[in-house]
């Protein structure tokens, strides 16, 4: 790996003294899966790291546009099982900084939606160090683009409303108020929810919605394996437990759901490739 020279002169009498400068780190947002899916802003930040700290849903294909001397750092979250706590992988970020380096930290998604950026944000800042964020294409829109599902249509939905799923533990994060959401209207978006989907469907429709509600669950949504499986609020976590649906995966709750037999795109283009 190359250390760049990123000191500073300053002027100390006769004597010449060198002050250090920290790095940049950019907080970069990968996309939901598909590689081709990163921003052109995103590409050009992974192209030039010195360090590239990245995640568990990266698209591998990535990874080969980093620099054949760049360091790669897996800093992944799984279900029940972290890499490392996100508090060592805001260390982590600062020390890199700190000693000069130009950090990508590749988050799948966009940084700032339910992807902690915002707390790797305040951590550099604290730290002195600087950085920028790189948006990039939410899973909460493209995963249900490209199950052929649009998250809003002047004759079906004009708000969408995105929530995880994977409500916090120990008092980290507040709990989803599913009751009041039950009452929103609109298109609702799950991300991270396989796994609550039948306690957070059933909460649901005791607030009050529509057991006949089109819904669908998305796994692997935006790559080559994606899988989509459709039903209503009622019956769709029955279904996608019998298919043996499994994280990472968004659920879409709304009568835009019905119009994926329409639209369904990116499964008859892979069935086109494939034939």
């Amino acid at each position: 790996m190359r250390l760049m020279d990123t000191r500073v002169q300053s002027s100390g009498g006769e004597d010449t003294q060198w002050a250090a400068r920290p790095g940049k780190v950019y907080l970069v947002g990968a996309g939901p899966g598909d590689p081709e899916l990163i921003t052109v802003k995103g590409l050009r930040c992974l192209r030039m790291a010195d360090v590239v700290l990245y995640d568990r849903l990266l698209s591998p294909d990535l990874l080969n546009e980093a620099r054949d001397d760049a360091e790669l750092v897996f800093v992944g979250k799984g279900p029940q099982c972290h890499t490392m706590k996100q508090e060592e992988i805001n260390a982590l970020l600062v020390s890199y900084a700190q000693q000069g380096y130009v950090v990508v930290r590749l988050k799948g998604g966009d940084p700032f939606v339910f992807g902690r950026g915002g707390e790797e944000a305040v951590a550099l800042a604290d730290a002195g160090i600087p950085f920028e964020i790189v948006p990039g294409v939410s899973s909460a829109i493209a995963v249900p683009a490209y199950a052929g599902i649009p998250v809003t249509h002047r004759h079906h939905a004009s708000s969408v409303t995105v929530v995880t799923g994977h409500e916090g533990h120990a008092h980290t994060s507040p709990d989803v108020d599913w009751a009041a959401l039950a009452k929103v209207g609109g298109t609702l978006v799950v991300l991270m929810g396989v796994q609550a989907l039948p306690t957070f469907t059933r909460r649901l429709m005791e607030a009050g919605l529509d057991p006949a509600l089109p819904a669908a669950v998305i796994q692997e949504g935006t790559t080559s394996v994606q899988r989509v499986i459709t039903g209503t609020l009622l019956d769709i976590a029955e279904r996608a437990i019998r298919a043996g649906l499994r994280s990472p995966a968004t659920t879409v709750i709304g009568s835009v759901v019905s119009l994926r037999e329409t639209i369904a795109w990116y499964e008859k283009m892979l069935q086109e490739a494939h034939s």
